[in-house]
C-alpha cells in the first residue's frame, strides 16, 4: 500500500487593485479644483461617471452613456 499523498495548503488570496486615487479626478488651477469627469444625471453631483473606451458609466446606479 502506498503512503497517502500530502495536500498542499492553499495560497492566501491576493488583494486585487490598488486604493482609489481620488486626486486623479480633479484638476487644480490656482485656488479652485474642477472635476474632470461628468456627473451622473440620475445620482447628481455626488457620483462621477467612469470613463471607459466606448462608454461612460455610473458605478452607483448603473447609468450608461454610449459614445
Amino acid at each position: 500500500m502506498a503512503p497517502p499523498e500530502k495536500k498542499k495548503a492553499a495560497a492566501p488570496a491576493k488583494k486585487k487593485g490598488g486604493s482609489f486615487q481620488r486626486f486623479k479626478l480633479y484638476t487644480a488651477a490656482g485656488d479652485k479644483a474642477t472635476r474632470k469627469n461628468k456627473f451622473c444625471p440620475k445620482c447628481g453631483p455626488e457620483s462621477f461617471l467612469a470613463n471607459h473606451k466606448d462608454r461612460l458609466t455610473c458605478g452607483k446606479c448603473g447609468y450608461v452613456e454610449k459614445r
